[in-house]
C-alpha cells in the first residue's frame, strides 16, 4: 500500500464530521488527493504527502493548483511523528526549504481535523 493511502486511512478515521472524497485525476494535473466536506458546509482540498528526508515532494503542477487556490487549499505533510498541516499558499516554500524551517498550522493528526472540521 502506498504511502499516501495510509496517510489518507488514519486521517479518515480520525474525521467523522468531514466527508472526503479521493479524487483520482489523471487528466487536471496537480488536483489534490482530497475533497473534503464539513459540518458547517465548507469546501477544501487537501494534498498528502510522506517526507522520507527534510522535505515535502510536490510536483509544478502541485504547487501550481495551490498558488492558484490559496483559499481553502492545504497540504498535510507526515514527517517523522508529526503530521504537519501547511495552507496553499505555502507551497512553495514547501518545496523550497525544509520542513524543520516551516511554521505549519498544526503538527498532530488530532489537531489538524479540529482546524479542518473549524473551517
Amino acid at each position: 500500500m502506498k504511502p499516501e493511502r495510509k496517510l489518507y486511512g488514519k486521517i479518515k478515521n480520525i474525521s467523522k464530521k468531514i466527508t472526503w472524497t479521493r479524487l483520482e485525476n489523471l487528466s487536471l494535473l496537480g488536483t489534490p488527493d482530497l475533497l473534503g466536506y464539513n459540518h458547517n458546509c465548507n469546501f477544501f482540498t487537501l494534498e498528502l504527502k510522506v517526507a522520507n528526508g527534510n522535505r515535502a515532494r510536490l510536483s509544478p503542477h502541485q504547487v501550481s493548483f495551490h498558488v492558484m487556490h490559496p483559499k481553502n487549499s492545504f497540504v498535510l505533510v507526515e514527517w517523522k511523528d508529526k503530521h504537519l498541516l501547511f495552507e496553499g499558499k505555502q507551497s512553495l516554500a514547501l518545496v523550497d526549504s525544509s520542513l524543520s524551517s516551516l511554521d505549519p498550522i498544526v503538527d498532530s493528526l488530532e489537531d489538524c481535523v479540529k482546524y479542518l472540521s473549524s473551517l
